[in-house]
């Protein structure tokens, strides 16, 4: 079990995202540390890119708010290795392959390794590209977590059975965003992604609310919510922070009583 499934070990997950170097450094350490403190299991950390093609309107936003403030790869090791300072939160890389290639796969993977980042989220890498990095990954103890959509269809089973660290469900059709509908299938869907697999699931893309949160976390194994968070982000900017530990602290809330409501 890699460190990230056990963190999924009889407790319901929550797992937040924001994008780094969005509004600028200092905040995006505070940030990371804010939503360690309201209870997040693993913070994801976007790393901003021209094309995010799984991304809606708000984190493209803050990418490019980002670019604006100088954001490079390099800035984003650094904003982790500040914020280690201060919090020992697991943390994933939500990113784009060609970022990851540029940099090197190798260079790359060791980089996490030493800041312990323990996993890559990548949208736009198939099934069948994976093996050109989980080798190397897999050297640095780090986990290729795969994303498994209403559209994977007869792919659920290969990638489920090939998956490590967690599973990220698409809980929609189209983009990140806030939805008030989500596919109704998605029980269904993790059920199936379950009978192949022990590795646990997470359900993100729309969630954004406590309501929301409790519901996804009653049918997976977590919740992943992202562009709400971003959202606080814009509009707070250096403020953020504190709102992002207490809207943390309210999905917490939510995702416990799923838990409890398991027992």
């Amino acid at each position: 079990m890699s460190n990230l499934s056990a963190i999924f070990k009889n407790h319901k997950a929550f797992i937040p995202f924001v994008v780094a170097d969005d509004p600028d450094f200092d905040t995006t350490v505070a940030n990371i540390v804010a939503l360690a403190e309201g209870g997040a299991d693993i913070v994801e950390v976007g790393i901003p890119f021209s094309d995010p093609i799984a991304d809606g309107g708000v984190i493209q936003a803050a990418d490019l708010r980002a670019f604006d403030a100088g954001v490079r790869t390099q800035t984003v090791f650094e904003i982790v290795a500040a914020a280690r300072k201060q919090t020992d939160v697991p943390i994933v890389f939500l990113t784009y392959l060609n970022i990851v290639f540029k940099y090197g796969y190798d260079a790359f993977c060791q980089k996490c390794q030493a800041l312990g980042v323990s996993g890559l989220v990548i949208p736009d890498m198939p099934y069948e590209s994976r093996d050109d990095i989980v080798p190397t990954a897999d050297k640095y103890g780090i986990d290729i977590i795969p994303l498994i959509a209403p559209t994977s269809g007869h792919r659920v089973e290969k990638i489920a059975k090939a998956a490590s660290g967690f599973i990220y469900v698409v809980s929609s059709l189209g983009i990140t965003g806030e939805r008030n509908e989500f596919f109704n299938g998605l029980k269904d869907l993790v059920a199936e992604i379950k009978s192949y697999t022990d590795v646990p699931t997470a359900i993100g893309f729309g969630v954004h609310t406590p309501e929301q949160a409790k519901d996804m976390a009653e049918i997976a194994d977590g919740v992943i919510i992202g562009s709400a968070i971003v959202d606080i982000v814009a509009q707070k900017k250096q403020a953020a922070p504190e709102a992002v530990e207490a809207f943390t602290k309210s999905i917490r809330s939510a995702v416990d009583e799923a838990q409890e409501a398991r027992v």
